[in-house]
């Protein structure tokens, strides 16, 4: 028999620190998959609509043309605009880090290469992250008298743009492409950790206004 003075002894500061751990993991673990089941819903009931536009969220750019991913972005809203859902384009996106050109305008060079007229593109140029995105997208619609939009990016992306399309108070509906370039499992596990500090963030500042 192993004498009792031998025994390691757990302190209880060590036992409360282990039962925090599992509980914040536990906590972690049920929230990224209640992120992922939402992110797997809007994407199902991401189908195309009528609207008065679409804004196209810009994403990285290579020089100057699209980088692949954008490129499927801009590819769906193309198709929107030819299959008559809409009649205007918004581009949005401003000067990426070390860039010579904003993420708006290789947009809009694409799109007219394409064959869309230039007349129905609007550029936005300021935005560096989803939340300008769509704030500026707002401000493009207000100016041209635009009062409904559809929102398109890839299918991981939509929860997070469409919960800020709404706190804007943006009529929008999502439309979303699967990427067949990009690496889906680490954009997925990114977008939990974007959507959990956009709502957080969110959360912060709607306790602030009280």
């Amino acid at each position: 028999m192993i004498p009792t003075s031998t025994i390691p002894t757990v302190h209880p500061w060590k036992k409360r620190l282990l039962t925090w751990s599992a509980v914040c993991l536990a906590a972690a673990a049920l929230w990224s998959g209640y992120v992922l089941w939402r992110i797997d819903q809007t994407s199902r009931n991401a189908a195309p609509q009528k609207a008065d536009a679409a804004i196209v969220l810009g994403a990285a750019v290579w020089g100057d043309q699209p980088s692949p991913g954008l490129r499927e972005r801009l590819d769906l809203a193309l198709r929107l605009y030819k299959e008559g859902y809409v009649p205007t384009l918004i581009v949005t996106g401003g000067l990426g880090d070390g860039k010579g050109v904003t993420e708006a305008l290789v947009m809009r060079s694409y799109l007219v290469e394409q064959g869309v007229p230039a007349d129905r593109i609007l550029m936005e140029s300021e935005a560096t992250n989803t939340y300008e995105n769509l704030l500026f997208s707002r401000q493009v619609m207000q100016q041209n008298g635009l009062h409904s939009a559809l929102v398109v990016s890839h299918d991981y992306h939509l929860v997070r743009a469409m919960d800020m399309a709404q706190a804007l108070g943006i009529s929008a509906h999502p439309v979303g492409v699967k990427s067949n370039v990009l690496y889906r499992p680490y954009h997925l596990a990114r977008e939990v950790l974007a959507y959990t500090k956009w709502r957080l963030s969110y959360l912060g500042s709607q306790l602030s206004m009280r």
